[in-house]
């Protein structure tokens, strides 16, 4: 398969950094609060499918800049247009969102949000497609569809936002269209810790390192299991993970694990 390298990667629409196998995802209108736009979606779906040809990158990282994730979709470039749309125009605008989280879910690499401020709209679905999310005390995640008229079903959030924290406490977040504060992501589990706000960041690329220093393949297919078997049977799900396992005991990473092991050191993962 050709592959391509995500250090190279030049995004308009936000920053981006490498350091080592960990990238690093600004959303950088501080000023705006980080809304996305039709170009800033667009180019994340990009860079997303990107990655799944990316071999010197094993986790990201998704931030905002300025005290804040984001605001969504933002209001002058994007909510005012929408209004003005015919259906055609609009169908090809919400299915362009869903790829974006279609392409963070197919990525292979982990992907983890850091949460600090406003996390709204499209912007907590962002985050909802992450696989890990920390957060801090001063957090507001907000599903805000109805407060414009909209339904909750946006960028897969009726599929995924109940899987994280359970049916009736999505459903509650999508009528109200309220604010959940950081304390209550935590307790509702949709982050996985909370964070000091000057710390969020770090923490975040600190478990990034930590997992890309892990069995980039195995993580890779842990990660692709957990979303395809949402649709399968107890029994259909057993007989693929029989299956992806046997998979990964081919791969040298399990030998390293085992050789390290039988001589009582750290095994030291290579990706394949």
């Amino acid at each position: 398969m050709k592959t391509i390298k995500a250090a190279a990667f030049k995004p308009k629409h936000f920053d981006w950094h490498v350091d080592g196998a960990v990238a690093t995802i600004t959303l950088n209108r501080p000023e705006r609060k980080n809304p996305l736009t039709f170009d800033s979606y667009a180019e994340l779906r990009d860079t997303f499918r990107d990655l799944a040809m990316a071999d010197d990158v094993r986790t990201v990282v998704i931030t905002g800049a300025g005290g804040n994730f984001s605001s969504g979709g933002d209001v002058h470039e994007i909510i005012g247009p929408l209004t003005k749309m015919d259906m055609p125009e609009l169908l090809h605008f919400t299915r362009m969102t869903g790829d974006l989280v279609k392409a963070m879910r197919a990525c292979p690499q982990v992907i983890i949000a850091a949460v600090d401020g406003i996390c709204a709209g499209a912007g907590a679905c962002v985050t909802m497609a992450a696989d890990l999310r920390y957060g801090t005390e001063r957090s507001k995640v907000g599903f805000l569809f109805a407060r414009v008229g909209l339904a909750g079903c946006d960028m897969g959030a009726c599929a995924m936002l109940p899987r994280i924290i359970g049916q009736g406490r999505a459903a509650e977040l999508f009528y109200s269209g309220r604010m959940m504060p950081g304390p209550q992501a935590l307790e509702w589990g949709f982050f996985n810790e909370l964070a000091e706000p000057d710390d969020v960041l770090a923490h975040a690329k600190a478990k990034a390192l930590e997992i890309a220093n892990g069995p980039f393949f195995a993580h890779s297919m842990t990660k692709r299991m957990m979303d395809q078997e949402w649709a399968m049977a107890l029994g259909e799900a057993i007989e693929h993970e029989a299956q992806a396992q046997a998979i990964c005991m081919q791969t040298e990473d399990f030998t390293r694990a085992f050789e390290a092991f039988a001589a009582k050191q750290s095994p030291v993962f290579e990706g394949n």
